[in-house]
């Protein structure tokens, strides 16, 4: 049977990532029940896909920093580089010694490397009001869950900061826990010429906009419900984005005390 059907119909190939309804017939129409039921396959895409779309993933611990660069030369001045190729121009025209000591790049190594394949950039400290207000996208520092990271800013919407994360990837942050982490108030922006092409694939989509708080993710996550009442609290342990530590703040009203750190933000992929 396998073969008739095979040899006498022309079949075409399913499209990756494809998902089919099961149809059922009807005798009980009068016209072709299957026809008229008939639905399309839905393509289905990975979030991993949505999650870093438009943004270079850095290659290793120490690179978000010319992750982070390469995400804003594609991603807005219309460049086509990899994230190795702008690590050798960090290298060349950056403080190289220092890189290697510190095992990290800095905005004065990006600077000088932009500038040195023909682009103007800058780094400025400004108010965040300052960085909500630009039409462009810069890259600003973070310090947050104890490390010093880059990212990419690109919006400001709904009360809250939208980046393009090179490790986590498009990422969101409500203003005030923004303010909080932006490392110094400091951003690095590119500046094209006139005329000069700009890509925008960085803008803002509505997939970015899915944002769910800890409080979900500490309840539900990784929680299979076949588990017994204790697994499932093992579970929500195991994944859970707090963290309990002492408040070393002396300006602080809970200072010596024990206070839950948030140490994480999570994102829906629905």
């Amino acid at each position: 049977m396998y073969n008739f059907a095979a040899d006498t119909f022309d079949t075409a190939d399913i499209p990756g990532g494809s998902v089919y309804y099961t149809e059922l017939t009807d005798s009980r129409l009068t016209n072709n029940s299957s026809a008229l039921m008939h639905q399309r396959p839905v393509v289905v895409k990975p979030l991993s896909s949505t999650q870093f779309r438009g943004i270079v993933k850095q290659a290793y611990d120490y690179s978000c920093g010319s992750a982070a660069l390469t995400t804003l030369l594609n991603g807005y001045m219309a460049q086509t580089k990899n994230e190795r190729e702008v690590m050798d121009g960090l290298l060349k025209y950056g403080e190289y010694d220092r890189i290697i000591q510190r095992r990290s790049f800095s905005l004065l190594d990006m600077k000088r490397y932009v500038n040195a394949i023909g682009f103007n950039s800058n780094g400025f400290r400004g108010t965040f009001q300052d960085l909500v207000s630009l039409d462009k996208p810069a890259i600003v520092p973070i310090a947050y869950a104890g490390f010093k990271h880059f990212v990419v800013y690109k919006a400001f919407k709904d009360g809250h900061v939208f980046v393009a994360d090179p490790a986590l990837g498009n990422i969101s942050f409500t203003a005030a826990h923004f303010q909080e982490v932006w490392d110094n108030s400091i951003m690095f922006i590119i500046t094209p010429d006139v005329g000069q092409p700009t890509n925008n694939l960085l803008a803002l989509q509505d997939g970015d906009m899915r944002v769910i708080d800890d409080a979900l993710i500490n309840q539900f996550a990784l929680v299979d419900v076949k588990y017994p009442e204790l697994g499932r609290e093992q579970q929500r342990d195991a994944a859970a984005t707090m963290q309990r530590v002492i408040d070393s703040d002396p300006n602080s009203p809970t200072y010596n005390k024990a206070i839950n750190t948030s140490l994480r933000l999570y994102y829906s992929g629905r």
